[in-house]
């Protein structure tokens, strides 16, 4: 199940690498893509594939909204036992979900996902399980998976994960409110909670898009920060953030958030009003208000 939205170019690239997966495993038996009512000919070029189910959204839900309205589809009207989850911008290796499928005793699993640019280096970095330690050579995190080419208790949503009916009727969809930025987490934080069994396979790949770095140094380098020039990712994650922290770690955890927060904008990037969007995104979504991102959309 694809998610998408105007990289019309990127999906007629993906549907063609999942076409060639099908022809190695009979397991993918349909191609779902919901389309986030895109402007730039998806739907028309969608409705011209014969080997492709779609659905075009009334409007752009983002990502959250897509996965929502995916996972639901592929669950509640396919009758799908296990989903492929994926944006638009990934591509999967010919034999991932070949890969993927001999490992059949967990819930929630998938694949380490690689810079198409440089796939020595991971596109996502993994803090270890047990530890701090966050690792984003290739090498590293095939070592910590070893013979068995695993490690439990981490995956990397929802670029080209698999996640089971059972576990999908347990704890729900992904809250479509969210917008971007925090729902993927959120969905494995709540697997987490309801006890599924989680892993990354280090020997499955799919190569993405460079994101640069995701944490911005701050602190004279002994934490990060996700700064974002764009005013709907910093606002959907302000928000977001805010709940995930307060509905899975506590209120500690939040105050410590924050506190980087104002230090952020304060001392490493001053930006006073990128801290009054911030801090208002936060405040509307403990009050339950999840409109004030449309405000930035374009």
């Amino acid at each position: 199940m694809v998610v998408t939205f105007n990289r019309l170019d990127l999906l007629t690239t993906l549907v063609e690498r999942l076409a060639e997966v099908r022809e190695r495993s009979p397991a993918l038996v349909d191609v779902l893509v919901v389309d986030n009512a895109s402007t730039d000919g998806t739907g028309e070029w969608l409705a011209s594939r014969t080997d492709v189910r779609h659905r075009t959204l009334p409007d752009n839900r983002g990502g959250a909204g897509g996965f929502h309205e995916g996972l639901r589809w592929a669950v509640e009207e396919t009758g799908a036992d296990l989903v492929w989850l994926m944006d638009d911008d990934g591509l999967p290796e010919v034999d991932c979900l070949e890969r993927l499928l001999r490992e059949d005793d967990l819930d929630f699993w998938g694949p380490l996902v690689v810079d198409e640019a440089d796939p020595g280096r991971l596109v996502f970095p993994i803090r270890l399980p047990g530890g701090t330690r966050v690792v984003r050579a290739l090498a590293d995190v095939e070592r910590a998976g070893g013979e068995r080419q695993r490690i439990d208790e981490i995956v990397i949503p929802f670029n080209g994960v698999l996640v089971t009916r059972e576990l999908t009727t347990r704890i729900g969809y992904p809250r479509e409110e969210f917008f971007i930025w925090g729902d993927d987490h959120e969905y494995r934080l709540r697997a987490e909670r309801a006890g599924a069994r989680i892993a990354t396979v280090t020997d499955a790949r799919v190569h993405h898009p460079s994101v640069g770095d995701l944490g911005t140094p701050m602190m004279a380098g002994r934490t990060t920060y996700n700064h974002s020039p764009s005013d709907l990712k910093a606002y959907c994650m302000a928000r977001n953030n805010t709940l995930n922290l307060r509905d899975y770690r506590g209120w500690p955890h939040v105050l410590m958030f924050w506190a980087k927060t104002v230090w952020f904008y304060l001392l490493t990037r001053p930006d006073p009003r990128r801290l009054a969007l911030s801090a208002r995104a936060a405040y509307a979504g403990l009050r339950g208000d999840f409109t004030g991102h449309r405000r930035y959309l374009r």
